[in-house]
């Protein structure tokens, strides 16, 4: 009897040996897959982090159209009139379809959209030029131009003129004991058309400061 007990014992540990390895192979697979997509999430969240150029593409997604230009003046290379425009280097950049073709923006569609430019310039004042005291000195100036198919003839947005040269000290101006220094800001709201070109046209380019944040030109939508 004794030895019917035992044997029926040792066929239900057997048995159970059985249904416990089957479970385990079973599971395991699964459990290694879950395992190796969690790592693959773990590793894709860390790269988005630690990498700059997948931070920069997922705001630059979400962002609107934008331009922002840095100007320079060369006398070898520059016109008469207008500031060299450069993107992609410094704080300039352009997305959401803007283009600079020719010196000049594109508006990429039909919509309102902020303008702005800026011309900072340090002005040489000899004796006798300085306002007041009865010299002459060419008046700085700083314009907006929109050229458009729509309205068929190139017009003025935005322009403003300024002394180059005053014996007392106004907004956006000083002197330093070198010469006076001056800024035209322009900036407001227009409605364009897309494929409309927008430039600049100053006076004194000679007098141009190019430092970085400077002078500037630029455009996004509302």
């Amino acid at each position: 009897m004794w030895k019917l007990s035992v044997t029926l014992l040792v066929a239900a540990l057997c048995f159970g040996g059985v249904l416990l390895f089957a479970w385990y192979w079973n599971g395991k697979p699964q459990t290694l897959i879950q395992s190796g997509q969690t790592e693959a999430l773990t590793k894709t969240d860390t790269a988005e982090k630690t990498d700059p150029h997948s931070t920069l593409r997922r705001i630059s997604s979400k962002a609107k159209a934008a331009i922002h230009l840095e100007g320079s003046y060369d006398e070898d290379e520059g016109s008469k009139d207008q500031v060299g425009w450069k993107s992609g280097q410094g704080q300039a950049f352009a997305q959401g379809g803007f283009r600079l073709v020719d010196n000049k923006i594109v508006i990429p569609q039909t919509g309102l959209y902020f303008v702005y430019s800026q011309a900072s310039f340090r002005v040489s004042c000899s004796d006798g030029e300085e306002e007041g005291a009865g010299g002459h000195h060419t008046p700085l100036s700083h314009r907006i131009s929109r050229s458009s198919e729509s309205m068929g003839s190139d017009v003025s947005l935005m322009s403003a003129v300024r002394s180059a040269c005053q014996n007392t000290a106004q907004d956006d101006s000083y002197s330093d004991g070198r010469g006076w220094y001056n800024t035209i800001y322009l900036g407001a709201v227009f409605q364009l058309n897309r494929g409309d070109r927008l430039w600049t046209e100053t006076n004194q380019l000679s007098e141009l400061e190019t430092e970085e944040g400077k002078t500037f030109f630029g455009v996004f939508a509302l």
